[in-house]
C-alpha cells in the first residue's frame, strides 16, 4: 500500500513512535515472563516488526514478541536453556513459511463470527487485566504485594490524566495522535515535578548494541529435533493463529483484505530470522495493533517505523525512555482494551441462536483462562458440532403413495453422520409395502457414513423380503454404495435439475 501524501507519512511515522513506546514494557514483560534477558524481548520485538512489515500481507499490523507464545516457552527455557528457544524458534518460523507456501492461510475464514467476537472480547480483557501486574510491588526477598497510600493514588491519578488527553484531545486538534500526546504530556508532568512512580526503567534496563548474528548453540541431532519440535508446532500454531485473526479484525475495521499467506510466511521469515539473532520470536499484536489502527495507521509505514524507533531507543535513547512513567503506558493500553472490546456484543442476546452466544462467551472465557489457541479450537469445535446437530435435526421425509401402490418416501434434508440415525428412524420395514421407494431429489448424501446407512437400510428392505427403489442419487453415490447398487433406478444423468452438492458425493 502506496504513500499518498506527507500527511499520510507523517500519520504512520508518529503512530509508529506511539507503538514503540507501547512495546519497551511489553516486550520486557514477556522476556521476563519466558525467564529471558529483556533485551531478548526487544531484539524479537524490533526485528519480527521490521520483518513483516517489509514483507508480511497485513498494513498496519504491529508484531513482535507477544505473552501467548512467551507462556509455552518458559518451559522449554527452564528445562534445556536459551539456547534451545533459539533453535526452536528458528523451526517454529520454518513450519510458518511452509503454512503459508502451502495456502493454508485461507483457512481462516472458515473461522465463525461468534468465535471472532469471543476472541476480540477475550483479548480485551487479558489486555486489561495484564496491566494489574504493574500495580504490585516487589520487595528485596521477591515476595510481591498491593500498591496502597500515596503510590497507588498517584499512579491511579497519572492514568486518569493520560485516558482524559487521549479521548479528549481529537476534540480541539488532530495534529499529534492523541495517544502519543498523552504520553508526552504525562512524562514531562512526572519528569518536571519529580514525581515519585514507577518508569519503565524499574522493570529493566534496555540499553543494548545492535542484535548480532549466532547460530544456537545445541547439538544438530535427532535428540535435539525430539526436544524443540513439539516446541515449535505449538508455537507456530498460536503465532499464526493469533496473526491471522488479528489480520481478520483489522480487514473488518478497515475494510481492506490483508494477505494471510504472505503474512504467514512474512511471520515465519521473521522468526527464522529472529532466532539466528538471540531473539526470542513473536507474532502479531492486537493491543498495539489497535493503536495503530485507531491513530488512522493502515500503512506498512507505521510498521516499519515502529520497528526502527524501537531500535533507536535500545541503540541510544534508553535514559530517556526508561523515564517514562509505567502510568502513562497502563493508561494508553486501558484505553485500548477499551476499544478492542465488541460492546455492541451485549445487544445480541435474545436476537441470535443462543448456540452463538454460548460460543462467544465459550470463547472469551477460555482466552482469559488459557490462551488464544485453545480458545479458537475449542470455539471452532463447538460451532462445528452445533452446525452439524442442527442440520442432523432438518433429515424430513414426505411420504405418498403412486397410482400402483408403490410407497414413496420424498427426503428433504442433507444425510451426514450427524444425521444418519434420524434418516433410519423415518422407515418402517416391517409394516410398508412390498415396493418402497426413496427419492433423494430433493436431500444430499453429504460423506460415507451417509452412503454406509443407505446400504443398512436396503438389507433391512432385503430381510424383510421387499424391494427398495432409490431414485435420484448421483452417480458417484451409486459407485460407492455397496449392497443397495442394484437398487438404484434414477440417476443425476436421467434428471438434469439434480446438481450434486459435493463434487465426490451426492
Amino acid at each position: 500500500m502506496k504513500i499518498e501524501n506527507l500527511s499520510e507519512a507523517k500519520t504512520n511515522i508518529l503512530s509508529g513512535l506511539t507503538v514503540a513506546l507501547a512495546l519497551v514494557p511489553e516486550a520486557i514483560a514477556f522476556a521476563l515472563v519466558a525467564q529471558v534477558h529483556p533485551l531478548v524481548g526487544l531484539y524479537a520485538a524490533f526485528m519480527v516488526g521490521l520483518i513483516t512489515s517489509l514483507i508480511g500481507g497485513r498494513p498496519g499490523m504491529i508484531s513482535g514478541a507477544t505473552g501467548a507464545l512467551a507462556v509455552v516457552m518458559v518451559a522449554l527455557v527452564v528445562t534445556h536453556g536459551v539456547e534451545y528457544l533459539f533453535a526452536t524458534v528458528v523451526l517454529m518460523g520454518v513450519l510458518q513459511i511452509g503454512f503459508g507456501l502451502a495456502k493454508l492461510g485461507k483457512l481462516i475464514r472458515m473461522v465463525p463470527h461468534p468465535v471472532m467476537l469471543g476472541f476480540v472480547n477475550g483479548l480485551a480483557i487479558v489486555i486489561f487485566l495484564a496491566q494489574m501486574s504493574h500495580f504490585k510491588i516487589t520487595a528485596a526477598d521477591g515476595t510481591q504485594t498491593w500498591m496502597s497510600g500515596v503510590p497507588l493514588y498517584i499512579m491511579l491519578g497519572l492514568i486518569a490524566l493520560t485516558i482524559a488527553i487521549i479521548y479528549l484531545l481529537p476534540r480541539f486538534t488532530k495534529v499529534l495522535p492523541s495517544t502519543l500526546a498523552a504520553i508526552v504530556a504525562t512524562s514531562a508532568l512526572v519528569i518536571f515535578f519529580g514525581i515519585d512512580t514507577k518508569t519503565v526503567g524499574d522493570m529493566a534496563s534496555i540499553a543494548g548494541g545492535l542484535p548480532t548474528f549466532h547460530l544456537p548453540d545445541v547439538p544438530l541431532n535427532w535428540e535435539t529435533l525430539q526436544i524443540i519440535f513439539p516446541y515449535s508446532v505449538i508455537l507456530a500454531a498460536i503465532g499464526l493463529i493469533e496473526s491471522l485473526l488479528t489480520l481478520n479484525l483489522i480487514d473488518t475495521m478497515t475494510d481492506t483484505r490483508g494477505k494471510p499467506n504472505r503474512a504467514s510466511i512474512g511471520q515465519g521469515v521473521a522468526n527464522v530470522i529472529t532466532g539466528f539473532f538471540g531473539g526470542m520470536g513473536g507474532c502479531a499484536m492486537i493491543g498495539q495493533s489497535m493503536i495503530n489502527v485507531t491513530n488512522g495507521a493502515v500503512k506498512n509505514l507505521s510498521g516499519i517505523a515502529a520497528a526502527l524507533f524501537l531500535l533507536t531507543f535500545i541503540l541510544f535513547a534508553s535514559e530517556w525512555i526508561e523515564m517514562i512513567p509505567l502510568a502513562a503506558l497502563i493508561g494508553l493500553m486501558f484505553v485500548v482494551s477499551e476499544k478492542t472490546f465488541e460492546w455492541g456484543s451485549f445487544n445480541l442476546f435474545g436476537k441470535v441462536p443462543r448456540t452463538d452466544i454460548v460460543v462467544g462467551l465459550t470463547v472469551a472465557i477460555v482466552t482469559v483462562l488459557t490462551d488464544l489457541a485453545i480458545a479458537v479450537i475449542v470455539g471452532i469445535i463447538i460451532s462445528a458440532l452445533a452446525f452439524a446437530w442442527e442440520h442432523a435435526k432438518s433429515m424430513e421425509v414426505r411420504v405418498t403413495t403412486e397410482e400402483h401402490g408403490w410407497k414413496v418416501y420424498e427426503l428433504h434434508g442433507s444425510l451426514f453422520f450427524a444425521s444418519s440415525q434420524n434418516f433410519l428412524n423415518l422407515f418402517t420395514p416391517k409394516e410398508d409395502p412390498e415396493e418402497v421407494v426413496i427419492d433423494f431429489k430433493h436431500a444430499r448424501v453429504k460423506d460415507h457414513s451417509g452412503l454406509e446407512v443407505i446400504d443398512q437400510l436396503a438389507e433391512r428392505y432385503t430381510q424383510q423380503g421387499k424391494k427398495l427403489h432409490l431414485r435420484h442419487l448421483s452417480p458417484d453415490c451409486l459407485e460407492l454404495l455397496g449392497k443397495a447398487k442394484g437398487m438404484v433406478e434414477v440417476n443425476v444423468l436421467e434428471d438434469p435439475h439434480y446438481h450434486p452438492a459435493d463434487n465426490r458425493l451426492g
